[in-house]
């Protein structure tokens, strides 16, 4: 079946009247491509599930549209409109063998035995249990559950494949198979997959592109490489992955602006590295894009990395990396320090020098 093409315009919905009203969805505006695996990213409350609800028609926004390739659905019954939703909790009937949960919605579009016997073979040999289809959900381990209800959602061919939180109630080790078995599936599938989760690192590992989501608004949307490298504002950038702000005041130049901090002094950064530059604004810089030795500050040093004397607070060795907590000139940093065999482990109380590539610098509002 040809993958579907989403458009959400305008959606915007509440609970409640008057003043006290709870807007859950504001103004909610997005496209996602045929066969693309697209992430909703927020944490709680957030509307993501919200939202994934209403493309699947258990909900009815108050104002907007959704439309799949083309036509408005956005007042269509659930069971009109050829969309598969696989749960958090799996929802498969526990008196019922896995042969029997695949074929519930088959059956209820009253197929021919024959075909839904094929299709159930077919999609139960697809999710790698084939050997399984005699036994009941009790009998499974939890990834195999998720894997009968995807099963089940796969088995009737939808447009559009809809996931809540679908590996929250595993296991971390589990977790990271299943996720990496829900991208094959729909790279092999092709089908057009909508993923709802609150773990950042599910949504960076998985999806071709990323909405992220707070207090029903989508703050940004791209690619996990462009939410991480460039993100929009101080939430997403705290957010998508550990990030450290360091204040100051702005002044514009003709060729870009100048960050003045206690910390960094004044740098000149080209107008690339900033996405708003508004009254408010901090630099942002990644962990892991800041070095830290035991030298002392050198004038031989690299003309676009600046020099920073810091003092270690605080360590967590974390196996591939150690991450430690310093302060400098007043101000706390976080810095990733990749772990090697017999690589150096800074000691609690040490003074250190910690250098911050100019290019790593990102201005964030």
């Amino acid at each position: 079946m040809k993958p579907g093409r989403v458009e959400c315009k305008n959606i915007a919905l509440a609970y409640g009247s008057g003043k006290s009203a709870t807007q859950v969805l504001k103004d909610i505006s997005l496209s996602i491509e045929p066969g693309e695996f697209f992430a909703l990213l927020g944490p709680s409350g957030s509307g993501k599930s919200t939202l994934l609800r209403l493309i699947a028609g258990f909900n009815f926004a108050q104002a907007g549209q959704i439309t799949v390739d083309g036509s408005d659905i956005t007042r269509v019954p659930p069971w009109q409109r050829n969309i598969g939703m696989v749960f958090q909790n799996y929802a498969l009937w526990p008196h019922m063998t896995v042969e029997k949960n695949v074929a519930f919605g088959l059956e209820e579009r009253k197929l021919p035995r024959a075909e839904i016997t094929r299709k159930v073979q077919d999609v139960l040999a697809l999710v790698g249990l084939a050997d399984f289809a005699k036994r009941r959900p009790n009998q499974l381990s939890g990834g195999q559950q998720q894997r009968v209800a995807l099963a089940r959602t796969l088995a009737v061919e939808p447009k559009l494949l809809l996931l809540d939180e679908p590996l929250s109630n595993l296991d971390a080790k589990l977790r990271v198979q299943m996720r990496q078995e829900l991208k094959s599936l729909q790279r092999r599938l092709g089908i057009t997959t909508i993923f709802v989760t609150h773990d950042q690192e599910e949504a960076l590992t998985t999806c071709d592109r990323i909405a992220v989501m707070d207090q029903g608004v989508i703050q940004q949307i791209g690619t996990p490489i462009e939410l991480f490298d460039a993100p929009a504002n101080r939430f997403v950038a705290n957010f998508v992955g550990t990030i450290n702000f360091i204040e100051g005041e702005i002044e514009h130049a003709r060729d870009g602006v100048t960050f003045v901090s206690m910390l960094l002094g004044r740098v000149s950064l080209p107008a690339s590295v900033s996405t708003q530059v508004v009254a408010g604004a901090s630099l942002a810089v990644r962990p892991h894009t800041i070095s830290i030795n035991t030298d002392v500050i050198s004038p031989d040093r690299q003309r676009h990395t600046i020099d920073v004397a810091g003092t270690i607070l605080e360590r967590e060795f974390l196996g591939e990396f150690v991450r430690y907590r310093l302060s400098a000139k007043g101000c706390e940093l976080i810095v990733d320090h990749s772990h090697q065999p017999e690589s150096e482990i800074f000691a609690t109380g040490q003074n250190v020098t910690l250098g911050i590539a100019e290019n790593a610098l990102r201005l964030v509002s």
